[in-house]
């Protein structure tokens, strides 16, 4: 106690006004500070420094100039939309620290100058002695001087519910319950110096970009080069032909109109949004927009044992009696959990034990107990038989127990327990401990109330464990056939994570290292190995951070679970924090996801839909960008032959937005492919070079499909108004039946796909031949002859991509 006295500078009688005084203005208040946030204002306009959101605003610029105001307007509901999901996202992150703020304590009983007094937990200081009773939070980190029977919840903080027995020399950490017992401790750290405060600077920290909003950035930017560069080629070459220069600027505009997606930010909303939404149905809520996508780009994950893979639920399953009778009657006695309506109130051994042992008829009153500690490892109660005699039972590490114990129950002979015997039950233990079980030995004595823990007699053993989940096996096998690592995290002991990770087949030929040796490696010598390490035991939540870092160096995306405050960290370092359904708020407030019933076959789940998701979004980006792609080709060829625009920049957006629309929506719902679950994690870019080359391809076939129509309609005598809707109706049905062409090979296909294809069709047919829209659109009828040609050129876009596929397999 001196020592730790000593080490803050500080006594018993606390510390002297003018000290406090002192110190207050060296360390500052016991507060969580707050980094000063973002202005609102600020945080909504830096959404619009984004390519696509670029792109979109120069588009409706674009149209406002030669007088599109509805399409402008279309094309800024688009922006608006993007821009508020982008604003929501990061503002919640303010939410996390938020959190953190409420777990302060208000007051706090100090000791200063010999009195005892209450005062507002922000006015404590280093080296203030703090009283602690039961009922009371923890106010800052403390170091206890002494301690009576103390047992604190630290599950605000390490997720854990089971209660923590502490003793002098101990640290507490701010937020911590005090459940039993009194305690005075002095202050080691305060506000942003303790565990808590540590926590809320990584969880303020900025959120990284997720892997699509990557991928998006750099679509964006191969969007914008080519219209940048086709915009000012097709300028200089008109200019140099003579071209007056309004004509000229209205050709540059209906590329600049071409050459961008309007519709893809607001496609990719919606299916990100209806991808939440159905995750949310099993029972996987996720809270980032752009985080859907993650999960299915995901190549580890890292989970904890104790509930995600396990039930939580411990049970007895193996026992080792030498007499069943007395063993089952401690067991029953020496307890202090509750069952009620069959769930277990207290400790989650004890109750198992219980449950097991409950029909046992015995029934003695309790007249004093030695309750368990870290030390002793042991309970001992003691109970009264009759009149004048009492027994005493105890249960603890069978190993302690074993030392304690001189005789041996056998069925009601009492023997000597001699050292062979003893032997015997060690390795019964072994055996018993190599199978994942957690060993508790049973002994008792009569009398003798001076030393109820000495001379005991040993009447068995009993097994316990927190079984697998009935689907956790088959979800880690889902996951090692989709190229997925798991990884098991726990606190456990390193036989129990071994045994359990080789029943479900996460530890195969894999390292296990334990929390220990982690800190002991540098960072060089734990790089080496990361890859190979498919256990961790006895690990701290603080260490998670370290093992998110190194995988993520190694090129991985990583999704971590996680229930405690100080899981917080890694949960916002990782690619995808997975927070648990009963975790604590600033967990949940730091993760990307929440799994309401804890259970990992709901992480797996999640992780495929993430990656039906992504195809399908890679479905209706080829589809979009393959029209954005042909419709250029088509003016850039137009022009380069010296005929007229086909069309004109208000087609061109009906093309990209209202065409492009129901089709590229019905593309992203598609249902999964049947091998989605087979094939390693995607982490290339959503345009890879194949589908590149495909969009080029297609571009080129509704390209020429379309000038051919186009020149041949002019050609025969056709008004330039008549060749414009032939050739802009052309164009409209091979964006109809190139959507065929992204169908996924699913069995539960959406049958949502023919319903866009027959809307968009309809809305076609309307700007046909309905006198008020052919002002607005420049159209005009068409006869049964122009169809018939329309439909077999048309068609000719399912042939070129029956060849690719045979081709590019």
């Amino acid at each position: 106690m001196s020592d730790i006295l000593t080490r803050y500078n500080t006594s018993a009688e606390g510390l002297t006004p003018t000290e406090v005084q002192k110190r207050q203005s060296e360390y500052g208040p016991n507060r969580i500070e707050e980094k000063k946030p973002t202005p609102l204002i600020i945080l909504f306009f830096s959404q619009f420094a984004d390519i696509l959101i670029a792109l979109l605003i120069i588009a409706a610029i674009a149209s406002l100039a030669i007088g599109d105001v509805i399409d402008a307007g279309v094309i800024m509901l688009a922006v608006l939309l993007n821009v508020i999901m982008g604003f929501i996202q990061e503002y919640r992150s303010m939410r996390a620290v938020e959190s953190l703020k409420g777990l302060i304590t208000k007051t706090a009983i100090v000791r200063r100058e010999n009195e005892i007094t209450e005062i507002d937990a922000r006015d404590l200081t280093v080296g203030d002695i703090v009283i602690l009773e039961e009922g009371l939070k923890v106010p800052a980190d403390l170091i206890l001087l002494d301690a009576k029977s103390l047992s604190c919840d630290e599950s605000n903080l390490t997720g854990e519910s089971e209660a923590v027995k502490k003793e002098a020399g101990d640290t507490l950490y701010m937020d911590s319950n005090i459940l039993s017992g009194n305690a005075t401790g002095v202050v080691k750290a305060i506000g942003m110096q303790t565990e808590i405060g540590k926590i809320a600077d990584i969880v303020q920290e900025d959120d990284e970009e997720t892997p699509l909003a990557k991928r998006v950035g750099r679509l964006g930017k191969i969007l914008s080069a080519i219209a940048i560069v086709v915009c000012i080629a097709i300028f200089a070459l008109e200019l140099s032909k003579g071209i007056p220069i309004v004509e000229t600027f209205m050709t540059a505009v209906s590329l600049a109109v071409a050459a961008i997606p309007e519709g893809l930010p607001a496609v990719l909303t919606l299916t990100l949004a209806l991808g939440m939404n159905e995750m949310a149905k099993s029972n996987a809520i996720v809270k980032r927009l752009l985080s859907v996508e993650t999960l299915g780009s995901c190549t580890v994950i890292c989970s904890d044992k104790t509930g995600t893979l396990t039930e939580n639920k411990m049970t007895v399953v193996e026992s080792f009696y030498t007499n069943k009778d007395k063993t089952h009657l401690i067991g029953k006695l020496c307890n202090n959990a509750v069952i009620s309506n069959d769930e277990i109130i207290g400790d989650q051994t004890d109750g198992a034990i219980l449950k097991y042992c409950k029909d046992h008829e015995g029934e003695f009153e309790r007249i004093d107990e030695i309750p368990l500690d870290s030390n002793r490892k042991m309970m001992t109660t003691i109970h009264r038989l009759d009149g004048t005699n009492n027994i005493i039972l105890s249960k603890g590490a069978p190993e302690i127990i074993l030392d304690k114990c001189k005789y041996i129950d056998n069925d009601g002979s009492i023997e000597i327990l001699d050292d062979k015997t003893k032997e015997t039950i060690l390795e019964k233990v072994g055996e018993m401990s190599s199978h994942a079980l957690r060993v508790i030995g049973f002994a008792y004595k009569h009398d003798d109330c001076e030393t109820p823990e000495e001379n005991l007699t040993f009447t068995g053993l009993l097994g316990l464990i927190d079984p697998p989940k009935k689907d956790a096996k088959k979800s880690v096998s889902d996951c090692i056939n989709a190229g997925i690592k798991v990884v098991m995290i726990t606190g456990d002991h390193e036989k129990t994570a071994c045994a359990i990770a080789k029943e479900l087949r996460i530890l195969t030929d894999g390292k296990v290292i334990t929390g220990s040796k982690l800190d002991e490696m540098s960072d060089d010598e734990y790089m080496k190995i990361a890859s190979d390490i498919q256990v961790y035991a006895r690990v701290k939540p603080a260490q998670k951070m370290r093992i998110v870092e190194a995988l993520k160096d190694l090129g991985n995306i990583v999704a971590m679970t996680g229930d405690g405050v100080n899981d917080a960290p890694a949960l916002k370092k990782a690619s995808i924090g997975v927070a648990m359904g009963d975790g604590t708020d600033v967990a949940k407030e730091a993760s990307d996801m929440i799994v309401q019933n804890n259970d990992f076959k709901t992480i797996v789940k999640a992780v495929e839909s993430g990656r039906k998701i992504y195809d399908n979004i890679k479905r209706f980006v080829k589809y979009q960008v393959s029209t954005n792609v042909g419709a250029i080709l088509t003016i850039v060829g137009t022009s380069l032959l010296n005929l007229p625009l086909p069309f004109n920049p208000a087609q061109l957006l009906w093309l990209n937005i209202v065409m492009d629309g129901p089709p590229a929506q019905m593309l992203g719902i598609e249902g999964a492919e049947r091998d989605i679950m087979k094939r390693p994690p995607e982490v290339g870019d959503i345009l890879t070079r194949n589908t590149l080359t495909q969009i080029l391809l297609l571009g080129i076939v509704m390209a020429v499909g379309t000038i051919c129509v186009f020149s041949w309609e002019l050609s025969k005598g056709s008004t330039t108004t008549k060749a414009m809707t032939v050739a802009f109706t052309l164009f409209v049905v091979y964006q109809l039946l190139n959507a065929f062409n992204g169908r996924a090979n699913s069995e539960k296909s959406s049958k949502f796909l023919y319903l866009g294809i027959i809307i968009s069709f309809l809305l076609q047919l309307l700007i046909l031949y309905i006198p008020q829209l052919q002002v607005i659109f420049r159209t005009t009828a068409i006869g049964v002859t122009d169809w018939i040609v329309i439909v077999i050129v048309a068609s000719t876009i399912l042939i070129a991509q029956k060849i690719m596929d045979k081709v590019m397999k």
